[in-house]
């Protein structure tokens, strides 16, 4: 899977919404303090695209989709895994599944106990890949920590009687809320973000639906987006490019070295 840079892991991200009482609600989750990357950060289900996503994305278990390449199919691939096994929303298109299974398939996937084109498989499910919207890509600059990613942001829907939650292993905590609340929390000291993190909750601040959100994703082309450390007036500040739908492009360094 290319990548812009080789030294880079490919990754996927799902922004899981709902309807809120004011704005449009997105579900998080805090990243367990034991997780090698962003311990302890509130953060969107997410994770590595693994040689099985590859897999599985050239298989009949996934709509096809001919103007899309193998990469972004692998990573929206990714995504829907990711949010069965650490949210257990399954974004898929089949008969229901009994509880019992769904409930004991979700950590045996996310063990690697069982291949989730396996489930697929044996309870008829085809992932849709239109219902993931491309929201953002971003890659972070080399040097402000160890694990670099290539990752890939989707919005999606939260299906009707579905609910979130998080698995006690990679998450420990989970909750719906809206994007300005989660900002509030965090500049409240509450939560910590990562640099993208917040940068993308800006971006989601804006919207008071779901459908000005997917619409705003649908018409604003992905960009990967490339943070590079610039000199300002104040300081040295992490900056990403104007003009690609953030309304907050820059950060002092000193507080954005999670990038």
């Amino acid at each position: 899977m290319s990548t812009p840079n080789a030294d880079v892991m490919p990754a996927a991200t799902l922004i899981l919404l709902r309807e809120g009482y004011s704005a449009p609600e997105i579900f998080m989750q805090t990243r367990a303090q034991t997780m090698g990357f962003a311990a302890g950060m509130i953060a969107f289900p997410g994770g590595k695209v693994d040689a099985r996503d590859m897999d599985l994305a050239a298989s009949r278990l996934v709509a096809s989709r001919h103007d899309l390449d193998l990469a972004e199919v692998a990573a929206r691939v990714a995504a829907v895994r990711e949010s069965f096994e650490e949210a257990g929303v399954l974004l898929t298109r089949g008969p229901g599944i009994a509880e019992r299974d769904f409930i004991e398939a979700q950590p045996a996937i996310a063990a690697r106990a069982l291949a989730f084109s396996d489930f697929l498989t044996r309870h008829d499910q085809q992932i849709d890949l239109d219902v993931l919207v491309p929201f953002a890509r971003w890659v972070p600059p080399p040097g402000l920590h160890g694990k670099r990613y290539d990752t890939r942001f989707y919005l999606a829907r939260l299906p009707e009687g579905a609910s979130a939650g998080h698995d006690g292993n990679e998450a420990t905590t989970s909750w719906w809320i809206t994007p300005a609340e989660a900002i509030a929390r965090a500049d409240r000291k509450e939560a910590e973000v990562m640099f993208p993190t917040r940068r993308n909750l800006e971006r989601l601040a804006q919207f008071g639906s779901i459908e000005a959100l997917i619409g705003h994703a649908a018409e604003t082309p992905v960009v990967t987006v490339q943070p590079e450390v610039r000199m300002c007036d104040d300081g040295p500040h992490l900056c990403i490019p104007e003009g690609i739908g953030y309304p907050v492009t820059r950060e002092p360094l000193e507080t954005a070295r999670r990038a």
